[in-house]
């Protein structure tokens, strides 16, 4: 058996999260994604398959904010989670259920997900 890619174990990882995790009206799902250069999340609602809100690192609003673009650090996954949960509290969004995207929970996974619970958002 052939050894699997870093890309091809995130995965197998993500399809078996998410035999699991399914967003409702109630508890939407927070997805999250990062690249080399950039950090996505967004808050979907997969009973009807809607994107309910959305923040990444090459969102105009981030850019306005920090000054650059597309965010690498800590930091700025920190910021993604700040304009995310504004707008989540916006909508009414409170609760959600967290997708790790089959990324390992440390790191700037775990910086977004703490930043996000520290400012309001349960899960």
């Amino acid at each position: 058996m052939a050894k699997l890619s870093r890309h091809e174990r995130r995965e197998r990882r993500h399809k078996r999260i998410r035999k699991k995790i399914f967003g409702t009206p109630e508890r939407p799902r927070l997805c999250v994604y990062k690249s080399l250069n950039a950090f996505y999340a967004q808050i979907i609602d997969d009973t009807v398959g809607r994107t309910l809100v959305s923040a990444s690192s090459i969102d105009r609003d981030f850019v306005q904010l920090t000054g650059k673009r597309g965010g690498k650090s800590i930091q700025d996954v920190q910021k993604v989670a700040e304009l995310l949960v504004k707008k989540a509290l916006e909508k009414g969004i409170k609760k959600v259920v967290f997708d790790r995207g089959g990324f390992l929970y440390h790191g700037k996974i775990k910086a977004f997900a703490d930043k996000c619970r520290e400012l309001g958002l349960e899960f």
